[in-house]
């Protein structure tokens, strides 16, 4: 069955693991869907030979307007949605796969201006953060006062930059950051879209707000482990309202996408193609 809302023609700006299996499902699933795959974006082009049809490689980002998009999906780069997320947002709705580019703030309010400019939405994809839409309930009723997001996983997950690379990993497991996501997301651009999330999800917390601790644990060959802990205000007799989510994401070693994630953003971009097309930025 169709979907009921277009997007009808989609973009896919990245061609990694989740980039691949997006691309994999629209043109094997799309047709019955009423989805059409009509270009794809690598910064490197030869990913792309043998794989993606000639027809469909885009070689220059700029252009994508040529190919009448109604929705892009990033899945690249936070750098993509800093450089070019405002440009993409002229021709279609955006698909934000690398949230943590929102923790800079020049680049949220360009998005932000893009979207109302433009009249295009700006989806985030909720990736590998598990009871999205029960923080945003919380939040929105005054009921959320700290949330803290752990994320672990085997060193050789990491894609860290800054000082953040230079941290030495000591004993079996190593705490790397821990602190406000804004300070996080520059250093760890591709380890911390869970977190960028959660900020996005709790609006009255936000980047400044929500804490995000990085763990390199040498026993996590082949899962990530997101842990999710938020709580209330004090009640009238002083205890808090309190939730701890434990999720354990199957991984190939060394890689920086889990697999539960791959599947979990497919049904993202689903779930987008049925939300109105309104400006502003919208978990999905």
């Amino acid at each position: 069955m169709a979907l009921d809302w277009v997007p009808r023609r989609v973009g896919v700006v990245g061609y990694g693991r989740l980039g691949q299996s997006l691309v994999s499902h629209l043109l094997t699933q799309g047709p019955e869907l009423g989805l059409e795959l009509v270009f794809v974006w690598n910064r490197d082009p030869g990913r792309m030979a043998g794989s993606v049809p000639p027809s469909l490689q885009l070689q220059n980002l700029a252009a994508l307007g040529e190919r009448h998009p109604d929705l892009v999906v990033e899945v690249a780069h936070p750098k993509i949605i800093q450089e070019s997320g405002a440009q993409i947002l002229r021709c279609a709705n955006l698909l934000v796969g690398s949230p943590s580019a929102l923790a800079d703030q020049a680049t949220e309010h360009q998005l932000l201006e893009a979207s109302h400019r433009w009249n295009h939405a700006v989806f985030v994809a909720r990736g590998a953060l598990w009871g999205t839409e029960d923080i945003t309930r919380l939040d929105a009723a005054g009921g959320l006062q700290s949330l803290r997001v752990t994320m672990a996983t085997h060193p050789d997950g990491f894609r860290l930059e800054g000082p953040l690379a230079a941290v030495p990993s000591t004993g079996r497991r190593t705490v790397l950051y821990e602190g406000p996501i804004r300070g996080l997301c520059p250093f760890a651009p591709r380890n911390s879209n869970t977190m960028a999330a959660a900020a996005l999800a709790a609006p009255s917390l936000g980047f400044d707000g929500v804490v995000g601790v990085l763990v390199a644990d040498l026993s996590l060959t082949d899962m990530h482990v997101v842990d999710v802990e938020l709580s209330g205000p004090p009640g009238p007799t002083g205890r808090r309202f309190a939730v701890h989510t434990h999720r354990e994401n199957p991984a190939e070693p060394g890689a920086v996408t889990g697999s539960a994630t791959v599947t979990t953003f497919w049904r993202s971009l689903l779930g987008c193609c049925q939300l109105p097309s309104r400006p502003g930025i919208h978990l999905c």
